[in-house]
């Protein structure tokens, strides 16, 4: 992956007035509801994704 992410909503108040924010990488903070939050990339999977159609497994 070439560049990063951004996200499109805020988790507190859903609206989309986000910027980066000054306290470095994965930092952001909205405009609408004046809250400031980091998001961090954990990883895949290691179990990855499973289908409810297999007999027995009803997780996804």
């Amino acid at each position: 992956m070439s560049e990063r992410a951004a996200p499109f909503h805020c988790p507190y108040c859903g609206d989309e007035d986000l910027r980066p924010h000054d306290e470095g990488h994965g930092a952001w903070e909205c405009g609408a509801c004046n809250r400031a939050f980091r998001l961090k990339f954990l990883g895949l999977l290691a179990r990855g994704l499973r289908r409810a159609d297999h007999e027995g497994d009803e997780r996804i």
